[in-house]
């Protein structure tokens, strides 16, 4: 199975297809590897796509101790490409993984081509912030003492997640049956360190005005813990777009894959034509 090594020795599996300018998917608290594949099979056609499993994830490791600080996913993004010697390559990320796209945007911009992040920003509202905390930690113990099987059973009703049901019954059923799989140890680590632990994109404002990395922003209408912060980044990152998915929630490329597709090829075609510009200075001039 193919692996590649972090910088603490964690084994990082992914899989790859096609041929071209890299595309590395970056998955969401919820998800794994596998939920890409229907843009996998899409994005292969004109270009290497790689979609991988973070740490805590099978069959990636999931190691013991305090190693699931977000800090530790955004560079096991890169480590990923480093193992495949690829230099730069598009991110595109869902919640967590876009939270981990936008990390790399901020720390590493040189091997960003581009950032799509979708459904990013839950739990970053200052005002919440300590009760998200602590919510996380309560989530974490419930994979612990119950399992992932009975946290699934919770998450699937979740009110963002509730469009993914409305539509596409069998989808979300699958998906609901993958999430009831996960490793428990791994999902409790994850939602005690990464979603517990991550400073709120609200506290980043001086940084991501600094990121002149091409972004694009798409959020569902009905992800409301999503929505505030997807403005917020158009609003400050100097080369966003911001696509509003109508009457959809959060697992927006398995909700509506199609549009999910179309939108991200056509981010990243204007990129590799070189025309996804800066925002001009004089459409910030007051009215």
């Amino acid at each position: 199975m193919p692996h590649a090594t972090t910088r603490d020795d964690v084994r990082i599996y992914f899989e790859e297809a096609g041929q071209g300018t890299p595309i590395l998917f970056l998955h969401e608290f919820a998800a794994d590897y596998t939920n890409w594949e229907p843009q996998m099979r899409y994005f292969s056609r004109g270009h290497r796509c790689i979609a991988y499993s973070a740490r805590g994830y099978t069959p990636s490791d999931v190691p013991d101790g305090e190693v699931y600080t977000y800090t530790h996913f955004y560079t096991d993004a890169l480590a990923v490409l480093d193992h495949l010697g690829i230099e730069r390559a598009h991110l595109v990320g869902l919640s967590m993984g876009a939270y981990s796209s936008l990390q790399i945007g901020l720390n590493a911009p040189q091997r960003a081509l581009s950032m799509t992040l979708a459904g990013v920003g839950s739990g970053s509202e200052i005002e919440n912030l300590d009760s998200w905390r602590q919510q996380c930690r309560a989530n974490a113990e419930q994979f612990e003492t119950s399992g992932s099987a009975e946290v699934a059973k919770v998450t699937r009703e979740a009110p963002s997640r509730i469009p993914f049901l409305v539509k596409d019954p069998r989808g979300h059923a699958d998906f609901y049956a993958a999430l009831a799989r996960h490793d428990a140890r791994g999902s409790a680590r994850t939602m005690r360190g990464f979603q517990g632990g991550r400073p709120s994109i609200y506290t980043m404002t001086d940084a991501i005005a600094k990121v002149a990395t091409p972004a694009l922003i798409i959020c569902g209408d009905e992800d409301d813990p999503c929505i505030g912060p997807s403005l917020f980044l158009k609003k400050h990152l100097p080369a966003a777009g911001l696509a509003m998915f109508p009457k959809s929630g959060h697992v927006l490329n398995l909700e509506e894959p199609a549009l999910f597709n179309e939108s991200v090829e056509r981010f990243v075609t204007l990129v590799e034509a070189g025309r996804w510009p800066v925002r001009d200075s004089r459409s910030l001039a007051p009215h």
